[in-house]
């Protein structure tokens, strides 16, 4: 429990961090694509499975995955919102909905075979649903204290998350390693900063990313079964990369 709590405070922050820098660097649909990666709910599983055993880590794996689908409720959500709305209206409606999603995949519990299907599903199907934007540069520089705030903000939703996860049980504890920290975080700032278009679009990148996601978790509940906690992560990781690099090509 504490290395997962201090890997959060670690990780998620830095993350946080260097997509903010890439997004200025490269624009949001990049910096999106990126912060999809299982950088930080990979080692959470990983310690889940050290700590808890296969079978907790196979089923908190499979509600990681199936919990692809409440992020895109978030994501769709918000952007919506975020036509009408300005930044606080549109995290209250992201929210709402993203846990309306949660309880309703609480109540379905799906295999991992329906949770791959759905999750490819929804993230094909999602960028066609988002409302069309175009990038505008940023009127204003960001402030001195924009990075470290977003950082602190990471920090502090990773801490709560952890704190209240371990009486979850393994379906509630993979879904919440997927809450949305980096979603929110992101786009809150960046919506506030940057204006709409910049985190509608930073969104939209993020679906492409959710590839590599689906496909971490997916191959780690498959191998876990059968393999050493260290080789079944290896494999699951390296099958990430390989459709990260692949799903490049498609953020445009």
């Amino acid at each position: 429990m504490l290395i997962t709590l201090l890997l959060k405070l670690l990780l998620v922050p830095t993350l946080i961090g260097l997509v903010t820098l890439s997004g200025r660097r490269w624009g949001p649909k990049i910096a999106g694509w990126l912060s999809a990666f299982p950088i930080v709910a990979g080692p959470i599983l990983f310690f889940i499975a050290l700590d808890q055993g296969n079978q907790f880590a196979i089923i908190a794996a499979t509600s990681t995955l199936s919990a692809v689908l409440a992020i895109i409720v978030f994501g769709l959500a918000y952007v919506w919102a975020a036509v009408r709305l300005n930044w606080i209206g549109s995290l209250a409606v992201a929210l709402f909905f993203y846990t309306l999603a949660v309880l309703g995949l609480k109540l379905l519990s799906l295999s991992l075979y329906a949770a791959a299907i759905a999750s490819v599903l929804a993230i094909i199907a999602a960028p066609r649903l988002y409302p069309k934007v175009i990038s505008r540069p940023s009127n204003s520089a960001p402030s001195r204290f924009d990075l470290p705030l977003r950082m602190s903000a990471g920090a502090v939703l990773a801490v709560s998350v952890t704190y209240f996860a371990p009486n979850l049980g393994p379906r509630l504890t993979g879904i919440f390693a997927m809450f949305p920290v980096m979603s929110l975080v992101l786009t809150v700032f960046s919506h506030r900063s940057e204006g709409r278009e910049f985190a509608t679009n930073q969104l939209r990148g993020m679906l492409f990313g959710w590839y590599a996601f689906a496909t971490f978790c997916f191959t780690l509940a498959l191998l876990l079964p059968t393999m050493e906690i260290a080789v079944a992560f290896l494999i699951a990781t390296t099958a990430a990369l390989i459709v990260q690099l692949g799903s490049r090509r498609f953020v445009v």
